[in-house]
């Protein structure tokens, strides 16, 4: 379908609450989906939410195989999550590197939940419930912070731990963005 622009940091769109989706299998939302996987895929990232791409719908999408912005990263199913509904399972909170497409060429160290089970549906109304660990729910926690306006540098308990990818990590081979 379409490349879409990524908006970045400081666009006041990425800190609003994202609306519920109605209406599912519609042109708009499968066009929207299409067009998110394009960009998503185009920029290498492992996920995308709508307002990443100035839609203010609860709309994810995530997944990767093999992403040079995260080369020790496990496999995460493409996955489209439309009304999702995290609940965290009871355990300490996981510290771990993220970046994100909104806020290009940086990383922090983010604490998120190592387990969780999401809810929610794809773009034709089929629910989808899964439990998950690792990557994969950090990937989707940091998405669906998305939809409620919330950008990871937000959660960064030491701020030692935030910069820019190439001062954070000399001479590895990640890429910042």
């Amino acid at each position: 379908m379409a490349v879409r622009p990524i908006l970045k940091m400081g666009d006041p769109r990425l800190l609003q609450v994202s609306a519920p989706v109605a209406e599912f299998g519609t042109p708009h939302l499968l066009t929207l989906i299409a067009d998110m996987e394009d960009t998503m895929r185009a920029a290498q990232g492992a996920g995308l939410a709508a307002p990443q791409v100035g839609v203010g719908s609860r709309v994810v999408i995530f997944g990767m195989e093999r992403n040079p912005r995260y080369p020790q990263a496990e496999m995460v199913p493409y996955t489209v999550l439309v009304n999702p509904v995290l609940k965290a399972h009871w355990g300490r909170l996981e510290e771990d590197w993220e970046g994100c497409l909104s806020v290009p060429g940086m990383r922090g160290l983010v604490p998120r939940h190592r387990r969780l089970r999401y809810r929610g549906f794809d773009q034709h109304g089929k629910p989808i419930d899964r439990e998950v660990a690792g990557f994969h729910a950090r990937v989707v926690q940091h998405e669906v912070d998305h939809l409620d306006g919330v950008l990871y540098p937000t959660r960064i308990r030491d701020l030692s731990k935030f910069g820019f990818t190439e001062e954070l990590f000399p001479g590895q081979d990640i890429q910042a963005d």
